[in-house]
Protein backbone atom coordinates (compact mmCIF):
# COMPACT_ATOMS: atom_id res chain seq x y z
CA UNK A 1 0.00 0.00 0.00
CA UNK A 2 1.34 3.68 -1.31
CA UNK A 3 0.29 7.08 0.51
CA UNK A 4 0.21 9.70 -2.18
CA UNK A 5 -0.11 13.30 -1.16
CA UNK A 6 0.90 16.53 -1.32
CA UNK A 7 2.21 18.90 1.71
CA UNK A 8 2.93 22.14 2.18
CA UNK A 9 5.48 23.02 4.44
CA UNK A 10 3.54 24.12 6.64
CA UNK A 11 1.91 20.41 6.74
CA UNK A 12 -1.21 21.70 4.98
CA UNK A 13 -2.99 19.39 2.59
CA UNK A 14 -6.35 21.04 2.24
CA UNK A 15 -8.91 23.86 2.57
CA UNK A 16 -12.28 23.31 3.03
CA UNK A 17 -13.17 20.54 0.07
CA UNK A 18 -10.26 21.06 -1.92
CA UNK A 19 -6.47 21.68 -1.87
CA UNK A 20 -5.02 25.18 -1.41
CA UNK A 21 -2.68 25.49 -4.40
CA UNK A 22 -2.50 24.97 -7.95
CA UNK A 23 0.07 22.70 -9.19
CA UNK A 24 -0.52 20.89 -12.77
CA UNK A 25 3.16 18.28 -12.44
CA UNK A 26 1.71 17.33 -8.81
CA UNK A 27 -1.53 16.38 -10.45
CA UNK A 28 0.32 14.77 -13.32
CA UNK A 29 2.29 12.48 -10.72
CA UNK A 30 -0.88 11.77 -9.46
CA UNK A 31 -2.04 10.32 -12.27
CA UNK A 32 0.59 8.57 -13.16
CA UNK A 33 1.17 6.90 -9.36
CA UNK A 34 -2.76 5.85 -9.30
CA UNK A 35 -3.82 5.10 -12.71
CA UNK A 36 -4.84 1.61 -12.66
CA UNK A 37 -4.82 1.22 -9.11
CA UNK A 38 -7.38 0.90 -6.66
CA UNK A 39 -7.52 4.02 -4.37
CA UNK A 40 -9.11 3.77 -1.08
CA UNK A 41 -10.25 7.78 0.12
CA UNK A 42 -12.32 9.18 2.52
CA UNK A 43 -16.25 9.84 1.84
CA UNK A 44 -15.00 13.82 2.19
CA UNK A 45 -12.32 13.07 -0.48
CA UNK A 46 -13.97 11.49 -2.72
CA UNK A 47 -16.78 14.40 -2.51
CA UNK A 48 -14.58 16.89 -2.96
CA UNK A 49 -12.84 15.41 -5.99
CA UNK A 50 -16.52 15.04 -7.36
CA UNK A 51 -16.57 11.63 -9.51
CA UNK A 52 -14.74 8.21 -9.58
CA UNK A 53 -11.70 9.26 -11.50
CA UNK A 54 -11.11 7.13 -15.25
CA UNK A 55 -8.88 4.51 -15.05
CA UNK A 56 -8.95 3.41 -11.35
CA UNK A 57 -11.17 1.97 -8.85
CA UNK A 58 -12.35 4.24 -6.11
CA UNK A 59 -13.10 2.57 -2.82
CA UNK A 60 -14.51 5.09 -0.10
CA UNK A 61 -14.91 4.98 3.34
CA UNK A 62 -18.06 5.83 4.91
CA UNK A 63 -19.44 4.27 8.13
CA UNK A 64 -22.82 5.39 6.58
CA UNK A 65 -23.85 2.19 5.13
CA UNK A 66 -26.42 3.55 3.11
CA UNK A 67 -23.82 6.03 1.30
CA UNK A 68 -24.99 6.59 -2.10
CA UNK A 69 -21.87 6.18 -4.45
CA UNK A 70 -21.78 6.35 -8.59
CA UNK A 71 -21.84 2.97 -10.55
CA UNK A 72 -18.42 1.21 -9.89
CA UNK A 73 -17.39 2.87 -6.63
CA UNK A 74 -16.78 0.66 -3.30
CA UNK A 75 -17.86 1.52 -0.03
CA UNK A 76 -16.20 0.24 2.85
CA UNK A 77 -17.00 0.60 6.53
CA UNK A 78 -13.57 1.17 8.22
CA UNK A 79 -10.11 1.12 6.77
CA UNK A 80 -9.31 -2.11 7.82
CA UNK A 81 -12.48 -3.20 4.88
CA UNK A 82 -11.32 -0.81 2.41
CA UNK A 83 -7.67 -2.61 2.27
CA UNK A 84 -8.81 -6.18 2.36
CA UNK A 85 -11.71 -4.90 -0.36
CA UNK A 86 -8.22 -3.03 -2.43
CA UNK A 87 -6.03 -6.16 -2.03
CA UNK A 88 -8.95 -8.42 -4.08
CA UNK A 89 -9.21 -5.53 -6.62
CA UNK A 90 -5.44 -4.96 -7.29
CA UNK A 91 -5.36 -8.87 -7.24
CA UNK A 92 -8.48 -8.59 -10.08
CA UNK A 93 -6.86 -5.65 -11.82
CA UNK A 94 -3.02 -7.29 -11.71
CA UNK A 95 -1.47 -4.93 -9.91
CA UNK A 96 0.77 -4.24 -6.90
CA UNK A 97 -0.09 -1.95 -4.71
CA UNK A 98 -3.21 0.02 -3.51
CA UNK A 99 -2.94 3.79 -2.92
CA UNK A 100 -4.24 5.48 0.30
CA UNK A 101 -5.63 9.20 -1.69
CA UNK A 102 -6.85 10.85 1.40
CA UNK A 103 -7.86 12.87 3.80
CA UNK A 104 -6.44 13.11 6.97
CA UNK A 105 -8.00 11.08 8.93
CA UNK A 106 -7.66 8.20 6.49
CA UNK A 107 -3.68 9.04 5.94
CA UNK A 108 -3.31 8.87 10.23
CA UNK A 109 -4.64 5.29 9.88
CA UNK A 110 -3.26 4.67 7.13
CA UNK A 111 0.30 5.49 8.02
CA UNK A 112 1.28 2.25 9.82
CA UNK A 113 0.08 -0.02 7.32
CA UNK A 114 1.73 2.28 4.70
CA UNK A 115 5.05 0.15 2.73
CA UNK A 116 5.67 3.52 0.60
CA UNK A 117 4.85 7.48 0.63
CA UNK A 118 5.32 9.15 -2.75
CA UNK A 119 5.01 12.72 -1.60
CA UNK A 120 4.34 15.86 -3.43
CA UNK A 121 6.29 18.75 -1.40
CA UNK A 122 4.67 22.33 -2.00
CA UNK A 123 7.37 24.67 -1.09
CA UNK A 124 5.18 27.38 0.59
CA UNK A 125 3.02 28.39 3.32
CA UNK A 126 -0.54 28.38 2.12
CA UNK A 127 -3.90 29.06 4.49
CA UNK A 128 -5.55 25.85 5.14
CA UNK A 129 -7.38 23.40 7.42
CA UNK A 130 -6.83 20.22 6.94
CA UNK A 131 -3.54 19.09 7.95
CA UNK A 132 -1.17 15.50 7.39
CA UNK A 133 -0.51 13.76 9.90
CA UNK A 134 3.08 13.98 11.70
CA UNK A 135 5.58 10.98 10.23
CA UNK A 136 7.44 9.34 12.55
CA UNK A 137 10.52 10.00 11.02
CA UNK A 138 12.75 7.03 11.48
CA UNK A 139 9.78 4.74 10.48
CA UNK A 140 11.18 5.74 7.04
CA UNK A 141 13.93 6.15 4.39
CA UNK A 142 13.91 8.63 1.63
CA UNK A 143 14.82 6.65 -1.42
CA UNK A 144 13.98 9.62 -3.98
CA UNK A 145 13.92 12.94 -4.63
CA UNK A 146 13.63 15.73 -7.73
CA UNK A 147 12.95 18.98 -8.08
CA UNK A 148 12.24 21.86 -7.45
CA UNK A 149 10.30 22.31 -9.97
CA UNK A 150 7.92 25.65 -10.98
CA UNK A 151 5.77 25.67 -14.18
CA UNK A 152 4.39 29.05 -15.44
CA UNK A 153 1.28 28.14 -14.33
CA UNK A 154 2.08 26.85 -10.62
CA UNK A 155 1.21 28.62 -7.52
CA UNK A 156 3.95 27.15 -5.99
CA UNK A 157 7.63 25.48 -6.42
CA UNK A 158 7.31 21.78 -5.48
CA UNK A 159 9.29 18.54 -5.11
CA UNK A 160 8.93 15.09 -5.49
CA UNK A 161 9.82 13.41 -2.44
CA UNK A 162 9.39 9.07 -2.29
CA UNK A 163 10.00 7.13 0.90
CA UNK A 164 9.79 3.63 1.66
CA UNK A 165 9.38 1.66 5.11
CA UNK A 166 12.21 1.81 6.96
Amino acid sequence: MVIVVAVAENGIIGRGDGLPWHVSGDLKRFRAITWGKPLIMGRRTFESIGRPLPGRTSIVVSRDAELSLPEGVLLASSLDAAIARAGVEAQRLGVAEAAVVGGADIYAQALPHADALRLTRIHGAPAGDVVFPALNVPDWREIAREGPFQGEKDEFAFSFVDYERA
